[in-house]
């Protein structure tokens, strides 16, 4: 799941919701800080308010994660995604095609979430606007594996940028996922990309149901 899956249901406690959030800030912060259910737990009791909220959306984030990925939806499109892309863009390693199926699943969910939720996307970006993100910081540091200066000015960062919005466009979106790539030191991606965006989201709006269902 991606950022918005994860928190459309909890916009009416912000620091919760800045918790379901925190694992995918730190892979752009710092991707060898790791907050997981193992060390948000202790905290989701704290005294402090704000601690004990964002270590409960850390611990979300993760049960959410764990259904999410053993849904045969999401292994099928995740599969269906990566052959796609492996026949669509040529001759790969193998590791760009496999990733880019896993994440397009969860970035395209997204998107189609906003597009079915109108005015969804817009609170979701509000609700986090109500943080303080050195308060969130804070708790992570005290959650996490290491600890990181610059998460409160990601956070900040990923308020103004607002890039779940640039899901909806393929053009926005193939941006989006170049900077993700270059991240992780994978290749950008060629032209013959942006054509099979289209039937990535109609596979996506197709399984949708599927995908949020935690049964399914």
């Amino acid at each position: 799941m991606n950022y918005f899956a994860h928190g459309r249901l909890f916009l009416d406690r912000p620091y919760f919701l800045a918790g379901t959030a925190v694992p995918d800030w730190l892979n752009v912060v710092d991707r060898k800080m790791r907050a997981r259910s193992k060390g948000a737990l202790p905290h989701c009791d704290a005294d402090d308010p704000v601690m004990a909220e964002v270590a409960r959306g850390v611990v979300q984030h993760h049960q959410d994660d764990a259904w999410f990925h053993r849904t045969p939806a999401f292994g099928e499109l995740s599969w269906r995604f990566t052959v796609l892309i492996r026949d669509g863009i040529g001759a790969d390693d193998g590791l760009r095609p496999s990733f880019l199926g896993h994440i397009l699943v969860e970035l395209l969910l997204d998107s189609e979430l906003a597009k079915r939720n109108p005015g969804l996307l817009p609170a979701y970006y509000e609700a986090l606007g109500k943080i303080e993100p050195a308060k969130v910081e804070t708790a992570v540091n005290a959650i996490a594996t290491r600890t990181s200066d610059r998460l409160a000015w990601f956070i900040e960062r990923f308020l103004e940028v607002r890039f779940l919005e640039d899901y909806a466009e393929d053009e926005k979106l193939t941006l989006r996922l170049n900077q993700v790539l270059q991240r992780v030191k994978l290749p950008a991606l060629p032209s013959g990309f942006a054509p099979l965006l289209p039937i990535m989201r109609s596979a996506v709006a197709e399984r949708f149901d599927d995908l949020l269902s935690p049964r399914s």
